[in-house]
């Protein structure tokens, strides 16, 4: 059953699709007609007779509306934007369409709070994906779900389709729906998350809101871990590599790389700590989100629309807007190069676009310039949501081809000059833009957007379509379907924590320790061996020096016991000498003088 309500759906689809194109087709042949008239006739385009209108049809254009007209009325294929307004009266039949060729060069959508941009967005985003292309739309509030659901006709929604010409018809949408950070029970969906590597310094420098000199100080962080294959996966790997850097054991690396004061340290540890209150340390992790997943499309061909949770957006804008950069840069590296498609890979929707540029440092400025110059060529469009143009940089603003803006209101002298402002930032017309962007209703804006051949079309009043789904949120059953279904959702449900810097400068503190204490064993072996040695040399000395004493000893009593001999025998050798001598004597004294002395 299911199956033959989406092949209806998908046959209304088409022949509406039919319908648009006979209708540009008639819009066509009318504008070629007036072409030559005006040839044939001069510039006067008032002086013209006009073809009668045909029975029941709308009143014939004012020569205003007619030339907007002409600047719509091309041959390739687009979305329908809304109807054509001539004065304050929508004119049924001349629809304002946007070619799905100049999506990529992407889109501004802004206007005062409560003038209709959330269903602007929402028809966009119905109108791209019923084309084929996938679409990434951030919903703050919930109440973009209704996409997944048909609307229900009313009274009022029939009269203002009538009025507008628009062939509206129930329809619901393929959605996925994504978390930031994990599901909650305001916003169940897949989880997205991604690495503090993969992230980036400079992104995560806005999500922490740092100035110029301590997002610097982060990109040596960076480096240095990038360097040693350190992984950054969570918030706890990055408070470790800071910590170690910045104690006794890492100065010397830390001098290496240019040096990252105590201070400023100490400034993004505080930084992280309040980041993880928001729910950084949920987004920041593994599995990394896969960007490829957002480049779906249903088996009928829809593209699928995503949505992305992010809660309440005043609450972390810097996160959130690092987080839609990082998807964005995610998918300019992985994606080829496909120059201007016929239709977009992708399309992004940057709500509350001005927070992304609130307080950011020059080179994050530097940064969204170049992806979103560049990330046209991947066939990806950005569509910036917020209040006036002025919101934006100028670099920016002149990246964006395409144009709707709603009502503005001018009640105070800022008011005022942020409208002139606006009104300096359309194209030449002769509307009076000022009066006319300070009287559209709700659901009304003024139109300018790329033609085929790049030519901005003439700033068109427009009555903005009604969205074929709900208005609102689904139903609380319809969320859970979608997110009880989705693959996304089982594919990321369940975080991992790898083995990365938390955990290898953990083992390396270990090693360094045993190391520490295997070289302080060995030192204390050492001294013991020295000791020990000291302590035989001294013995071996002690012993020598006895011996030798010993030795001295008995030398001197060897030479006592000689020198005794040596005087005994002396005194004997001189006894029998002095015997000897004295016998000898007494002879010779008998021989010399013939007596004998007594």
């Amino acid at each position: 059953m299911s199956d033959d309500v989406e092949a209806l759906r998908a046959q209304l689809a088409q022949a509406e699709a039919r319908a648009k194109a006979a209708e540009a087709e008639a819009a066509r042949a009318q504008a070629e007609a007036l072409r030559i008239a005006v040839e044939a006739a001069g510039t006067n385009t008032d002086a013209l007779p006009q073809p009668p209108a045909p029975a029941g049809s709308a009143p014939e254009l004012s020569p205003t509306a007619r030339t907007i007209a002409q600047g719509y009325a091309f041959d390739a294929p687009g979305i329908a934007i809304g109807t054509l307004m001539d004065g304050t009266a929508p004119a049924p039949g001349h629809h304002v369409l946007l070619p799905l060729g100049v999506v990529n060069r992407h889109l501004l959508v802004a206007g005062a709070t409560g003038t209709g941009k959330t269903r602007t967005l929402q028809l966009l985003a119905e109108e791209l994906s019923a084309s084929g292309s996938p679409v990434l739309l951030c919903d703050v509030k919930g109440d973009l779900t209704g996409l997944a659901e048909p609307g229900a006709p009313s009274e009022g929604l029939t009269a203002r389709t009538a009025a507008n010409g628009q062939a509206w018809a129930p329809a619901a949408f393929p959605v996925d729906l994504l978390s930031l950070g994990g599901a909650d029970v305001q916003f169940p969906g897949a989880t997205v998350r991604t690495t503090i590597s993969d992230f980036g310094p400079i992104l995560l420098a806005r999500a922490l809101d740092l100035n110029t000199t301590q997002e610097q100080s982060l990109q040596l962080v960076f480096s240095w871990a990038d360097a040693r294959g350190l992984e950054l996966v969570d918030l706890a790997d990055l408070r470790a590599v800071i910590s170690f850097l910045t104690s006794a054991g890492g100065k010397e690396e830390l001098d290496g790389i240019g040096g990252v004061s105590k201070a400023t340290a100490g400034v993004i540890l505080r930084a992280l700590t309040a980041l993880e209150a928001q729910g950084g340390d949920r987004f920041f992790g593994e599995p990394a989100f896969d960007t490829a997943d957002l480049l779906r499309r249903s088996p009928e061909g829809r593209g699928v629309i995503s949505l992305l949770g992010v809660g309440d957006i005043s609450q972390r804008p810097a996160l959130v807007s690092a987080v839609i950069m990082w998807l964005l840069a995610d998918l300019f590296s992985h994606l080829p190069e496909v120059g201007d498609p016929q239709r977009p890979e992708l399309v992004f929707f940057f709500d509350e676009a001005h927070l992304l540029f609130a307080d950011a440092t020059k080179e994050f400025e530097r940064q969204v310039v170049q992806t979103v110059r560049l990330i046209r060529s991947k066939g990806v469009g950005i569509v910036f949501v917020t209040q006036t143009p002025k919101d934006l940089p100028a670099d920016v603003l002149a990246q964006l081809g395409s144009r709707i803006q709603h009502a503005l209101r001018a009640v105070t002298p800022d008011d005022q000059k942020r409208l002139r402002q606006t009104v300096a930032t359309f194209p030449d017309t002769d509307l009076d833009l000022e009066e006319v962007l300070t009287t559209l209703g709700t659901g009304e804006a003024a139109v300018t957007v790329l033609a085929p051949d790049g030519r901005p079309t003439p700033v068109a009043p427009t009555r903005i379509w009604a969205p074929a789904s709900v208005m609102g949120p689904a139903s609380a059953s319809a969320v859970a379907e979608l997110a009880s279904s989705s693959p996304l959702t089982a594919k990321y449900a369940t975080a991992v924590n790898p083995v990365s810097a938390q955990e290898k400068l953990a083992d390396r503190a270990r090693r360094a320790e045993e190391a520490a204490a295997a070289q302080a064993s060995r030192e204390a072996d050492a001294r013991a061996e020295e000791k020990r040695a000291k302590a035989e040399a001294a013995a071996a000395a002690r012993e020598e020096r006895r011996l030798q004493a010993e030795a001295e000893r008995g030398a001197r009593v060897a030479e006592r016991e000689r020198q005794k001999r040596t005087s005994a025998l002396e005194k004997a050798l001189g006894s029998a000498v002095r015997a000897a001598g004295t016998q000898l004597g007494r002879e010779i004294t008998r021989t010399l003088f013939g007596t004998r002395r007594r």
